[in-house]
């Protein structure tokens, strides 16, 4: 099935699993609206929610079914858009569930929250679908304005507005980079469709124009900012902090999912005839990696070590970018479906353990774990080996990074420097992963301590979820390599003379 995105029937099929979510969450907003907030009101609103994320996860579903495909406009319609709308859906779905059970625990009875939840999926959905500078604004936008509002939703928490004011602040400069940079690109080539921006770039000899040059670099720059890659990532560990930990967890897993299937269409469909950016993103990989590391190494609270260890992730996932290659996108998705379902479960299990009215989580509050909730412990576990890479027990965490590794080698130029980097910061990490597991198994519960809250029944169907299909797909790795591998897109092919203009790392 080939859409004509100029027939407004078309362009309407094409966008059925957006419009279902913008168009169920401002009903919904007006649902939220309705009655004073209170318990049972948010747990209504955030059931509705559930519904209508679950009606788009299923059109998405039946998109990528009827398959079909759009050879130009202004949006996406391939297998590689449906994957990662999957990803950001289960990771909103696995939020909402979350957040009706957390709230009351910090004592926020709102239920506009489930909603901002929606509306900043249906902005990551625009972002994963956009193939036009000015649609992957609008995208941005749509789910940063929702996001700054999630963080900031503990009003009575001066860590929460001190998070959601850094945020907004950090993100309004680094929307200015964006802009800048569109604007430089369109002067440059006269376009704002991907495809047209190459063809200009092809038909002009535009590769090494100044003018572009800078455009490309204050776009990577506001993308920097989005995934947290350093140096932009100072905001995150502050506003992981400060937000309640299911949103936490959404920022890590959903924002990433958006602004990296974003960047990886813009390299690879409007930038694949300039070479100046592969090298440049290659040293934001390596210095991410490791800069992340480190300062993981010395957190001793688990909200932020998860936040560098995001941190770091963008770092492996900048490795794919710079790959560039046929494995490119399909080792993303697979990578970010295995980095959702962990994200989801761990800060699940935060959300349990820290107190109720408490946004911190010290790592001494695990001591003992295993002798009072012991299936917190192996969940936490699972989750935390998934993150490092371990064989078997990691799962699915294992064969992404084993992927991951895969398309750096089998890259043109053999990226083995950047290949031996991901391998030594992966050991490296073990350092802050395994001091919470040897805290959970084999230190003794604190004198006094409290035991973590009761776990929900949605808090746990997350859990056994996450777990289940980290596990299961770890064991069955090649059937979702397959899907996958269907679910991609194949880059524009970076001729070798253009990739020659990367040295040092790429060589």
């Amino acid at each position: 099935m080939t859409y004509d995105l100029s027939q407004p029937a078309a362009l309407m099929a094409a966008l059925l699993p957006d419009l279902l979510l913008m168009g169920g969450a401002m009903a919904l907003a007006l649902l939220a609206a309705w009655r004073p907030a209170s318990d049972a009101h948010q747990r209504l609103v955030g059931q509705g929610t559930l519904v209508v994320l679950a009606t788009s996860l299923v059109s998405v579903i039946l998109a990528a079914l009827r398959g079909g495909e759009a050879t130009a406009g202004v949006i996406a319609v391939d297998g590689f858009r449906w994957a990662v709308d999957a990803v950001i859906l289960l990771a909103a779905m696995g939020t909402v569930a979350l957040n009706i059970e957390q709230q009351p625990r910090d004592g926020i009875r709102h239920a506009e929250s489930h909603v901002l939840v929606g509306l900043a999926a249906s902005g990551m959905m625009v972002l994963a679908a956009a193939r036009d500078l000015m649609v992957i604004f609008l995208g941005i936008e749509i789910m940063s304005v929702a996001i700054y509002a999630l963080v900031g939703l503990n009003r009575r928490s001066a860590r929460s507005a001190e998070a959601s004011l850094k945020y907004f602040l950090l993100g309004a400069f680094a929307t200015g980079f964006l802009l800048y940079g569109i604007a430089l690109i369109y002067g440059a080539t006269g376009q704002t469709q991907l495809g047209s921006i190459s063809a200009a770039i092809a038909r002009h000899a535009l590769a090494l124009d100044p003018m572009l040059m800078v455009g490309i670099g204050l776009l990577i720059i506001g993308f920097g900012f989005k995934v947290a890659a350093v140096p932009f990532h100072m905001w995150a560990p502050d506003v992981y902090d400060g937000a309640t930990t299911p949103i936490a967890g959404f920022m890590a897993a959903g924002v990433k999912a958006a602004a990296f299937a974003t960047l990886l269409r813009i390299l690879y469909e409007a930038f694949y005839l300039v070479g100046l950016w592969i090298e440049p993103l290659a040293w934001v990989a390596v210095v991410t990696m490791i800069v992340g590391n480190l300062v993981a190494l010395s957190q001793r609270d688990i909200k932020r070590m998860l936040a560098y260890s995001g941190i770091v992730h963008t770092g492996y996932l900048l490795v794919a970018a710079v790959a560039a290659t046929d494995l490119a996108s399909t080792v993303f998705t697979f990578y970010m479906l295995g980095y959702t379902l962990a994200t989801l479960g761990a800060f699940a299990i935060v959300g349990v353990v820290q107190r109720d009215g408490e946004g911190g989580a010290p790592l001494a509050a695990y001591a003992g774990l295993w002798s009072t909730r012991p299936w917190l412990a192996v969940g936490m576990s699972v989750f935390l080996l998934a993150f490092l890479g371990f064989p078997v027990f990691g799962g699915l965490g294992f064969f992404g990074k084993w992927y991951l590794l895969s398309a750096a080698i089998d890259a043109p130029g053999r990226l083995v420097v950047l290949s031996i980097i991901v391998v030594l910061t992966s050991v490296i990490s073990a350092g802050y992963y395994l001091p919470v597991i040897r805290a959970m198994f084999m230190e003794p519960r604190a004198e006094g301590a409290t035991s973590p809250a009761p776990t929900g029944a949605l808090t746990r169907v997350v859990l056994i979820v996450s777990a289940g299909l980290i596990l299961v797909c770890g064991l069955l790795p090649s059937s979702l390599a397959t899907i996958a591998l269907r679910n991609g897109f194949a880059p524009h092919a970076i001729p070798d003379e253009v990739r020659a203009t990367g040295a040092g790392l790429l060589r």
